[in-house]
């Protein structure tokens, strides 16, 4: 854990830990996992010396709790979608919309 963590922050990163292992995680995914949701929730605070759009626009990770998730209800945000479109290199991601990036994807449109 970071120096720069507070109290707080070590406290929430070992609880999403545990929890993470205790859904059938590794140490290490689970640590990863823990480690992203604390520097997110710095992040959307200004804690952090930098922060991607997500952090700072989208709901918190603690209320959000899984609905961007790949499986969740509403499945991934288009931002989210767009990003991933992005990363792989797909061809006029920025005139689609939130259906079309996920059949870009090969992933099920939810919501």
């Amino acid at each position: 854990m970071p120096k720069e963590w507070t109290d707080e922050q070590e406290r929430k990163y070992k609880h999403i830990k545990a929890a993470e292992k205790r859904s059938g995680r590794s140490k290490a995914r689970a640590e990863q996992i823990a480690a992203a949701t604390v520097n997110k929730e710095r992040a959307r605070k200004g804690q952090s010396k930098t922060a991607s759009r997500s952090s700072t626009k989208d709901i918190s990770s603690s209320r959000r709790g899984g609905q961007h998730s790949h499986s969740g209800p509403g499945g991934r945000t288009r931002d989210q979608l767009y990003a991933e479109a992005k990363r792989r290199g797909i061809e006029g991601r920025s005139k689609m919309n939130k259906a079309e990036l996920a059949a870009a994807l090969g992933e099920p449109a939810a919501g």
